[in-house]
């Protein structure tokens, strides 16, 4: 057994690309030896692999298909102790450390639908399905709900923020809370405790949060409004007020919470007399060019019974070309621009971007975990990867091969997802054992052993 088990791990050994442990080695205190040197397999695996993100489809890419310890790689997955929350705290201090050393650090959230059927999956629910769903068509789909927790940063490669998710929570569905006893918690509840928690991982820097309308919840911005700027639609008909007038000395009973009644938003669109101010917006919706939008702000008090009042500044948007619906959006910070969270909050347009390269790139739908701990895992570990190959792509020794794509017929100016992983993959095949002193320039050449691999994944890519 030890001997068979040696000689695995020299197979793998060769099979791994020696960058591989450089570029994860800020990483390496949180597991063990055993644990570590298959996890580098595993994330190699996983970037080399062109179809299902399975730990088969790993192995087999690594030309490790015939290993007999195969359920050890799996041991990774579900039974290893190992924490995700540390891993997805370092995770951001890179992220922050190589794309937003300075400045506010703008933190994105939404939550997507993982699409996966079966009676083990126990943590399914039924939902709407926001990819195939419109505003006229509903479409409900069974899945997995997960919280995506995402930095907004600049690259260098591209003018847009991208969307780089470090922390994925899975917000399990009330008929599996019911089952296991355990009080159901809203999407919103995991929402706050995401916030806290970033914002006690980056105490000394301003943190701005956005968020679709999901997220426009009272009860949310009551509890972080204190701690970070959060920015999200507002509805045309929400209730706002002005302050409340100081209390008068003397007078008994609780203090009162909000001032006169202002009229709706809704109301101002249909105002003849309002005066709109236009504004230049890069990147509005899909317009890659500065659109022209008219907008009017204010600051007022959000308030509702039951719920704590909330000072908020409040933008309401039209297009003056009638194109796009009136649009309204709030900011917790009174101090800022409309035009400055304006574009904080374009920004997070970026996160649907993410969701989709990584069903495309990165196979997440195609992992087949059973377990609750590997399906907690997973899906995290595979939208962290979204990150860690935009981090690998910044590396000097990655840069060179980071290209766009280009055709006779088709050509785009700047790197997207796709360039990346295909620049981290031509990192990955380089193998020291390839001639470099060749008598023909036109020829290189390669050991059997990843001949074998190469065709084996060429041949089985989907």
């Amino acid at each position: 057994m030890t001997q068979h088990r040696s000689s695995s791990l020299s197979t793998a050994a060769k099979a791994l690309p020696p960058i591989v442990a450089a570029l994860m080695q800020p990483f390496r205190e949180f597991f063990t030896a055993p644990v570590w040197r298959r996890l580098l397999i595993l994330i190699a695996g996983m970037v080399l692999s062109p179809g299902k993100r399975t730990v088969s489809a790993a192995l087999r890419v690594m030309g490790l298909g015939a290993t007999k310890d195969f359920a050890r790689y799996h041991y990774v997955l579900n039974h290893a102790r190992w924490s995700s929350r540390a891993v997805a705290r370092k995770l951001l201090a890179m992220i922050v450390e190589n794309f937003a050393p300075a400045g506010p650090v703008v933190i994105g959230l939404d939550d997507t639908i993982e699409r996966r059927w079966g009676p083990k999956i126990s943590a399914r629910g039924i939902y709407r399905d926001p990819v195939r769903s419109s505003h006229g068509h509903f479409v409900k789909t069974s899945g997995l709900r997960w919280l995506a927790v995402m930095a907004m940063v600049p690259v260098p490669w591209t003018k847009r923020r991208w969307g780089l998710p470090f922390l994925t929570i899975l917000a399990p569905s009330e008929r599996y809370d019911a089952a296991h006893r355990r009080r159901h918690k809203k999407l919103t509840d995991f929402a706050r405790q995401a916030i806290l928690q970033v914002r006690r991982w980056l105490p000394k820097r301003k943190i701005v949060v956005v968020a679709d309308s999901s997220f426009a919840a009272l009860d949310l911005i009551g509890a972080v409004r204190r701690y970070v700027c959060f920015i999200t639609r507002l509805r045309l008909d929400a209730s706002l007020y002005e302050p409340a007038p100081p209390r008068p000395r003397g007078q008994k009973g609780r203090p009162a919470k909000k001032g006169r009644r202002l009229p709706k938003l809704a109301d101002l669109l249909k105002d003849k007399k309002m005066r709109w101010t236009k504004l230049a917006m890069p990147h509005w919706y899909d317009d890659d060019a500065r659109c022209i939008l008219e907008i009017v702000t204010g600051t007022a008090v959000w308030y509702h019974p039951g719920s704590e009042p909330a000072p908020i500044r409040w933008v309401l948007v039209r297009d003056p070309t009638g194109v796009r619906d009136p649009q309204a959006f709030l900011c917790t910070d009174l101090t800022i621009a409309p035009a400055t969270f304006l574009c904080w909050f374009v920004s997070r347009w970026s996160m649907e971007t993410t969701f989709q390269e990584g069903r495309a790139h990165l196979g997440v739908e195609t992992q087949r975990q059973w377990s609750d701990a590997a399906i907690a895992r997973t899906t995290p570990a595979l939208f962290g990867l979204f990150s860690l190959l935009t981090l690998w792509a910044a590396n000097p020794k990655i840069t060179p091969n980071l290209r766009p794509r280009t055709a006779a017929w088709y050509h785009k100016n700047e790197p997207t997802f796709s360039d990346i992983i295909a620049a981290v993959r031509r990192r990955f095949w380089l193998t020291p054992n390839l001639s470099m002193s060749r008598q023909r320039p036109d020829s290189v050449e390669i050991p059997i052993e990843l001949w074998n691999r190469l065709t084996e994944t060429l041949c089985f890519a989907a």
